[in-house]
Protein backbone atom coordinates (compact mmCIF):
# COMPACT_ATOMS: atom_id res chain seq x y z
CA UNK A 1 0.00 0.00 0.00
CA UNK A 2 2.45 2.68 -1.38
CA UNK A 3 1.54 6.17 -2.19
CA UNK A 4 3.90 6.06 -5.32
CA UNK A 5 2.35 6.72 -9.23
CA UNK A 6 2.63 4.12 -10.84
CA UNK A 7 5.42 3.40 -13.54
CA UNK A 8 4.02 4.41 -16.73
CA UNK A 9 4.28 1.91 -19.49
CA UNK A 10 7.35 1.57 -21.53
CA UNK A 11 5.69 1.16 -24.47
CA UNK A 12 4.11 4.63 -23.65
CA UNK A 13 7.38 5.93 -22.67
CA UNK A 14 8.76 4.70 -25.73
CA UNK A 15 6.03 6.59 -27.81
CA UNK A 16 6.53 10.11 -26.75
CA UNK A 17 10.56 9.79 -27.10
CA UNK A 18 9.97 8.24 -30.66
CA UNK A 19 7.57 11.65 -30.93
CA UNK A 20 10.09 13.88 -29.35
CA UNK A 21 12.80 12.49 -32.02
CA UNK A 22 10.55 12.38 -35.02
CA UNK A 23 9.20 15.74 -34.59
CA UNK A 24 12.10 17.44 -33.01
CA UNK A 25 9.74 18.92 -30.10
CA UNK A 26 11.48 20.03 -26.99
CA UNK A 27 11.13 17.36 -24.28
CA UNK A 28 9.58 20.06 -22.12
CA UNK A 29 6.33 20.38 -24.64
CA UNK A 30 6.04 16.27 -24.81
CA UNK A 31 3.68 16.63 -21.39
CA UNK A 32 1.26 18.54 -23.54
CA UNK A 33 0.86 15.95 -26.05
CA UNK A 34 -1.25 13.72 -23.27
CA UNK A 35 1.98 10.63 -24.46
CA UNK A 36 3.62 11.12 -21.02
CA UNK A 37 5.35 13.28 -18.66
CA UNK A 38 8.49 15.06 -20.47
CA UNK A 39 10.60 14.52 -17.38
CA UNK A 40 9.27 10.76 -17.16
CA UNK A 41 10.24 10.45 -21.17
CA UNK A 42 13.75 12.29 -20.82
CA UNK A 43 15.13 10.44 -17.62
CA UNK A 44 13.81 7.24 -19.29
CA UNK A 45 15.36 8.08 -22.57
CA UNK A 46 18.80 8.91 -21.38
CA UNK A 47 18.59 5.69 -18.95
CA UNK A 48 17.89 3.59 -21.91
CA UNK A 49 20.59 5.03 -24.01
CA UNK A 50 23.24 4.28 -21.79
CA UNK A 51 22.13 1.14 -21.20
CA UNK A 52 22.31 0.73 -25.08
CA UNK A 53 18.72 0.00 -25.57
CA UNK A 54 18.86 2.05 -28.89
CA UNK A 55 21.49 0.53 -30.87
CA UNK A 56 19.88 -2.78 -29.73
CA UNK A 57 16.92 -1.57 -31.70
CA UNK A 58 18.86 -0.39 -34.11
CA UNK A 59 20.49 -3.51 -34.80
CA UNK A 60 17.27 -5.47 -34.45
CA UNK A 61 15.71 -3.40 -36.93
CA UNK A 62 18.35 -3.45 -39.44
CA UNK A 63 18.17 -7.47 -39.29
CA UNK A 64 14.66 -7.74 -39.38
CA UNK A 65 15.54 -5.85 -42.92
CA UNK A 66 18.28 -7.82 -44.02
CA UNK A 67 15.75 -11.12 -43.41
CA UNK A 68 12.86 -9.68 -45.24
CA UNK A 69 14.37 -7.43 -47.86
CA UNK A 70 17.89 -7.69 -47.75
CA UNK A 71 20.62 -5.18 -47.39
CA UNK A 72 22.70 -4.16 -50.64
CA UNK A 73 26.34 -2.55 -49.16
CA UNK A 74 27.18 -2.18 -52.99
CA UNK A 75 25.39 1.13 -53.54
CA UNK A 76 25.29 2.40 -50.08
CA UNK A 77 27.91 5.33 -49.22
CA UNK A 78 29.14 7.14 -46.06
CA UNK A 79 30.25 11.28 -46.29
CA UNK A 80 30.61 13.37 -43.41
CA UNK A 81 32.65 16.25 -42.59
CA UNK A 82 33.38 18.05 -39.63
CA UNK A 83 34.67 21.42 -41.16
CA UNK A 84 32.82 24.54 -40.95
CA UNK A 85 30.91 25.34 -44.29
CA UNK A 86 32.84 27.84 -46.32
CA UNK A 87 30.16 29.84 -47.11
CA UNK A 88 28.89 29.39 -43.38
CA UNK A 89 29.13 33.71 -42.66
CA UNK A 90 30.26 35.06 -40.13
CA UNK A 91 29.32 35.23 -36.47
CA UNK A 92 27.46 38.37 -35.53
CA UNK A 93 28.98 40.82 -33.20
CA UNK A 94 27.33 41.94 -29.88
CA UNK A 95 24.49 44.28 -30.38
CA UNK A 96 23.08 46.71 -28.01
CA UNK A 97 19.68 45.54 -26.69
CA UNK A 98 17.60 48.76 -27.97
CA UNK A 99 15.57 50.72 -26.00
CA UNK A 100 17.24 49.64 -22.42
CA UNK A 101 20.50 51.02 -23.77
CA UNK A 102 18.84 54.07 -25.41
CA UNK A 103 17.18 54.76 -21.96
CA UNK A 104 20.35 54.58 -19.83
CA UNK A 105 21.89 56.70 -22.71
CA UNK A 106 19.55 59.38 -22.31
CA UNK A 107 19.76 60.12 -18.48
CA UNK A 108 20.72 62.84 -17.11
CA UNK A 109 23.99 63.02 -15.09
CA UNK A 110 22.02 65.10 -12.06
Amino acid sequence: MGCHRLRVPDRQVLDGIFFVLRTGCQWKALSATGICSSSTAHSRFQAWAQDGVFARLWNEALQDYEDLIGLDFDWMALDGSLHKAPLGGKKNPAQPHGPRQRRRQAQSLD
